[in-house]
């Protein structure tokens, strides 16, 4: 099946053939639950981790697409993911969600929350109801999963891990100042609880991709998009799978004395390099 994982970049078949640096049992035995598992980076983290060896548990809005990218991997590697609907905004929504998976599997080692969402537009003309559905989503939304993973490894006397997906804040990112605030709340937040959550053997950390070609691409400006290879010094983009390899190292005994980090996957971008995903203003473009 010649599926596209996004409109941009690897196909499904081209993610589950291509070469990876772990061995084809890193993460045997894991149950590891991947939010927003349809497309793009959750996609590319399902088949590679299926193909390493753990049990895959996809979640996102749409029950059409879950169950669309769950036959897909199982088609392509063997074994199909668990698949379950969840609106991340919605604490009743991931508690359902859990108990699925408790019934599924009876736990879950590790997990990904890469659900999220936000679209382009200068930081001045935002509308209240768009910066509070960015704000809800990917703050509120994300702090919901990890606190309900949490308080379950807390009652099941279990260690835990969580991968929270966000983006490069060092120096902020025009025209999505939404998503910006919102993933810097959330690496914060990560390196606060994963303080306090050490006694419980619990580790939280970060990843954050930088112009990796993905579905989100087609939220973007063409002309902007077409820049984006140009935002950081090694002048190229990354791709899914380096983002699903970054999150299997933390995923696997690799990151066992890790905790409280941000892995960035950005090509430098947080050196040299800026990302305009509504097309850079003239301003900026004096002395190019």
């Amino acid at each position: 099946m010649q599926t596209r994982s996004q409109a941009f970049g690897l196909t499904d078949a081209e993610l589950a053939t291509r070469s990876t640096v772990y061995r084809d049992d890193a993460l045997l035995g894991q149950v590891i639950l991947v939010t927003g598992g349809a497309g793009g980076f959750g996609r590319a983290m399902a088949i590679l981790f299926t193909r390493l060896g753990a049990d895959v548990v996809i979640a996102g809005r749409d029950g059409d697409r879950l169950a669309a990218a769950a036959a897909s991997v199982g088609n392509l590697t063997g074994r199909t993911p668990f698949h379950h609907p969840v609106n991340i905004r919605q604490p009743d929504s991931v508690d359902a969600l859990y108990d699925a998976v408790q019934a599924r599997h009876g736990r879950i080692d590790t997990l990904v929350n890469n659900a999220g969402g936000q679209f382009a537009q200068n930081a001045i003309d935002f509308s209240r109801k768009g910066w509070l559905a960015v704000i809800d989503t990917n703050l509120n939304g994300t702090w919901w999963m990890m606190q309900g993973a949490a308080q379950r490894w807390r009652d099941q006397a279990r260690p835990g891990n969580i991968i929270n997906i966000v983006v490069p804040i060092a120096r902020g990112i025009p025209q999505t100042a939404h998503t910006t605030a919102a993933r810097a709340g959330i690496v914060y937040l990560s390196k606060t609880v994963s303080t306090e959550w050490a006694p419980l053997g619990i580790r939280v950390n970060c990843v954050a991709p930088g112009t990796i070609e993905s579905d989100g691409f087609q939220h973007y400006d063409p002309v902007a998009v077409a820049r984006f290879r140009n935002a950081n010094p090694l002048k190229m983009l990354g791709d899914v799978w380096d983002v699903a390899e970054g999150c299997a190292y933390l995923a696997a005994p690799s990151a066992k004395f890790i905790t409280g980090e941000v892995l960035t996957i950005d090509g430098g971008m947080q050196q040299w390099g800026t990302a305009w995903s509504a097309g850079r203003p003239d301003y900026f473009k004096e002395g190019e």
